[in-house]
């Protein structure tokens, strides 16, 4: 495939999620329009704080770097394109989340990282089959295989802060007894 070809492709399959991903949220949005207000559980557990700004750091820092050396500096389309497309797709995700907590205020903000996690799960592997195998590239294909395992640990800490999130309620030890 050509750097034309793999370009348009990519650009018509991150379309095609963009697209989906906005139309469910403006659908959910509107089932949900007589709902209360949504504001966010405050406040945060230190351990979130501390693990919501890690991700933060690796999820942009190191690709970033990556992006400048490999893809800008030594040239590397392949790199730029992957790379480019990741920073996309994760900056309509920032804008969906702000979107759907500050305009709409409604639950549908839970759901932005349910609907963008998987498939930045897929845009690293298909990074990954994308990228020539050659040796110069192994660092790359690491930082790949690295931030795939970091947003999929970050998925289940997500799950896991649903009950917080809907405010469910939990009973305490004293209730059990």
């Amino acid at each position: 495939m050509t750097s034309l070809n793999i370009n348009l492709y990519l650009f018509l399959e991150n379309l095609l999620f963009f697209l989906i991903a906005t139309l469910f949220i403006v659908v959910v949005n509107w089932g949900w329009k007589d709902a209360k207000p949504y504001t966010l559980p405050l406040p945060f557990p230190s351990w979130y704080k501390i693990w919501f700004g890690s991700v933060q750091f690796l999820a942009v820092v190191p690709p970033l770097v990556v992006m400048l050396l490999w893809g800008v500096w030594w040239g590397d389309r392949s790199v730029l394109t992957v790379l480019a497309w990741y920073f996309i797709v994760l900056g309509l995700q920032i804008i969906s989340e702000r979107v759907t907590l500050r305009q709409l205020q409604n639950v549908v903000w839970v759901m932005v990282p349910y609907i963008y996690l998987p498939y930045r799960f897929w845009q690293l592997y298909e990074g990954l089959t994308l990228l020539d195998s050659k040796s110069e590239l192994q660092w790359v294909r690491y930082l790949l295989v690295f931030e795939l395992v970091m947003w999929i640990v970050n998925y289940a800490i997500d799950v896991s802060q649903l009950p917080r999130l809907f405010r469910w309620e939990v009973k305490s030890n004293s209730d059990v007894s």
